[in-house]
């Protein structure tokens, strides 16, 4: 991906991959999640020296984590319930 391309296109091509659709056939939208125009806006500094913050939200069962130089990582949720236990009885 090159440098130009807005932060929220790099996402949504990196999730419709792992979900091996196209990024048009993605529900719900991204931009229903998050304000795509202010996320872009944050990574289109032209100020040389200004410092993007990183952020981190959850959309389609991924967490998604963009760093200060506006790299994506898309990485699955960890299911934090844990597991039930079921008791056993003795014979």
């Amino acid at each position: 991906m090159n440098n130009t391309q807005s932060v929220s296109l790099k996402i949504v091509e990196k999730v419709a991959k792992r979900e091996q659709v196209s990024p048009e056939e993605l529900r719900p939208p991204l931009h229903s999640v998050i304000d795509t125009d202010a996320l872009d806006s944050l990574y289109q500094s032209t100020i040389s020296d200004r410092r993007s913050p990183e952020v981190e939200f959850e959309y389609k069962g991924y967490t998604v984590t963009v760093d200060s130089t506006g790299d994506v990582d898309i990485r699955h949720q960890v299911s934090t319930v844990e597991p039930t236990k079921q008791s056993c009885d003795p014979l």
